[in-house]
């Protein structure tokens, strides 16, 4: 690795020739080096990165695959992504070189997490150990490493949490009733609770989403705020977007909110608040009411819980929530079906 200094100025550069990603042989110059060491440790970066080694230190193989996440995921995606790493895996795994972590290093990292005074959840840990994963399975694709030592451990942590929170119908008219000071908050909370839309396609609505007539709202879009910049973006999944049909009593909210508005045009966004105005409001609310508190996309679950105990299907519900498959529906709400199998029972006696 030939290295050079510059007498004129007493900083050092490094000066090679590498093959590209196309083939090409191409030459590399990189000046301003104070220590020669340095000019030498960019040169073996460089190549290691450039030839898909797997013996590059993680943290450089990290450079390489976030970059490859950045042009295909959505900016909050990438954000959340980003922090994830950068805090959790980074201070562990950057200095080792990216095939001489095994196994052992992925279950002692594991032991870290879930001794950790923060308490992590059961399905933060398993986010946690998803994203790890991923990485490796990306350097076993693209960069020939021979196995994936987070699968070979296994993983931590649990799918779904234990228990669901979510609101009864009584809880709920409690909370709105604390909230109806506001109008902004008493039409939130009412459209989120009796939609069961996410509150980003809530935030992302404008009044032309809104059929009042026919009892409608189109959900086409999603809102996320990165970096105090507003983003409308597509929704989560393909069939995110869909219309759903609200109930009478929903339209005159939203015709009684919208005539409160100044100054509104009918594109704009119908609640210009973020999620922390929502977060704010949700803890004034369950502390004004004494209802139990639970997250905003909690009030989604009450949703759903609230049309399985009204004898809803799960296709119907599916179809509703914007899931992208019956599947996601099952999982996610199955144990509020206690009582299922013995109406089938039931049923079935009554044949015989």
């Amino acid at each position: 690795m030939p290295t050079y200094k510059d007498e004129k100025t007493g900083f050092w550069y490094c000066k090679f020739v590498f093959t590209d990603w196309t083939g090409k042989r191409k030459q590399k110059k990189k000046m301003g080096f104070k220590l020669q060491k340095d000019a030498k440790e960019y040169e073996r970066q460089f190549l290691s990165k450039t030839s898909a080694s797997c013996d590059m230190l993680f943290s450089e193989f990290m450079e390489l695959y976030m970059a490859d996440c950045k042009a295909r995921l959505k900016p909050t995606t990438y954000s959340g992504k980003e922090f994830l790493i950068k805090t959790h895996v980074l201070p562990y795994f950057g200095d080792k070189p990216l095939n001489e972590i095994t196994a052992v290093h992925i279950r002692n990292w594991q032991t870290k997490l879930i001794s950790d005074p923060s308490n992590y959840s059961e399905t933060y840990l398993k986010t946690i150990h998803n994203q790890v994963s991923a990485i490796f399975n990306y350097a076993c694709k693209f960069y020939k490493l021979p196995e994936n030592p987070a699968r070979q451990c296994g993983a931590m942590g649990k799918k779904k949490a234990d228990s669901m929170k979510f609101w009864t119908i009584d809880e709920f008219k409690l909370f709105i009733e604390a909230v109806k000071n506001k109008p902004t908050s008493y039409a939130i909370f009412n459209l989120l609770f009796w939609s069961g839309m996410r509150s980003g396609e809530m935030l992302a609505l404008t009044l032309n989403d809104f059929d009042l007539e026919a009892n409608t709202v189109s959900i086409t879009k999603n809102y996320a705020r990165l970096n105090n910049e507003d983003l409308i973006m597509e929704p989560k999944t393909p069939r995110s977007k869909r219309i759903v049909t609200l109930p009478p009593m929903m339209s005159d909210v939203i015709r009684d909110y919208a005539t409160r508005l100044v100054d509104y045009q009918p594109d704009d966004r119908l609640f210009a608040v973020t999620k922390h105005y929502l977060k704010r409001e949700m803890d004034r609310g369950c502390k004004a009411s004494g209802v139990k508190v639970i997250r905003i996309h909690d009030i989604r679950h009450s949703h759903a819980s609230l049309l399985i105990e009204l004898g809803f299907s799960p296709v119907l519900i599916s179809e509703r929530l914007g899931h992208e498959n019956i599947e996601t529906t099952l999982e996610t709400y199955s144990h509020l079906y206690p009582n299922k199998q013995e109406q089938v029972a039931d049923k079935l006696q009554s044949i015989f």
